[in-house]
């Protein structure tokens, strides 16, 4: 039995502090490909990306969130747009693939929520129907970006049920 991939899942960490230098288009390319092999509901694939590395277009889209700082910080974001009659669970299916890969090579991400749709939508030239809501930051970890501990988790006892919600 291989637990590697068993074992990258439980230390997978959100980093938000990143190297200036960009992510080189290889990497790109190998984040996007793992996001479009995601599955799906009905495989129906109801999502689109948008690659940010403007300077000032991260800014105007950090502008959609309250909690945006890592789109600011990183060099690249990739803004998940959830397509006509998609799922919001399989965005984060998504957003969790995008993270793996990027750990795998050897990337930091930060899974980001954009609060004002609408501003997501101006900023990214989103057609009707459109909705980006999630996007995820990506950089090369900075030196101060190594895993720390973060007090590990809740107990499974206060968070597994069995059958009903309290048994």
């Amino acid at each position: 039995m291989n637990l590697d991939t068993y074992r990258e899942i439980l230390r997978l960490r959100a980093l938000r502090s990143y190297e200036s230098r960009p992510v080189g288009s290889a990497h790109v390319d190998q984040l996007i490909e793992a996001a479009r092999w995601t599955g799906s509901s009905k495989n129906l694939q109801n999502w689109s990306f948008i690659v940010v590395d403007d300077p000032q277009q991260q800014e105007a889209l950090a502008g959609a969130g309250d909690f945006t700082d890592p789109v600011r910080a990183a060099p690249l974001t990739i803004a998940l747009v959830q397509e006509p009659a998609g799922y919001e669970f399989d965005t984060g299916r998504l957003a969790q693939n995008i993270m793996l890969a990027a750990d795998a090579l050897g990337l930091a991400t930060c899974p980001i929520t954009l609060h004002r749709d609408d501003v997501a939508a101006e900023v990214l030239g989103l057609p009707e129907g459109r909705r980006c809501r999630y996007a995820i930051a990506v950089g090369y970890p900075s030196e101060s970006a190594a895993p720390r501990s973060f007090g590990g988790r809740k107990p499974v006892e206060e968070l597994l049920h069995r059958n009903r919600y309290g048994s």
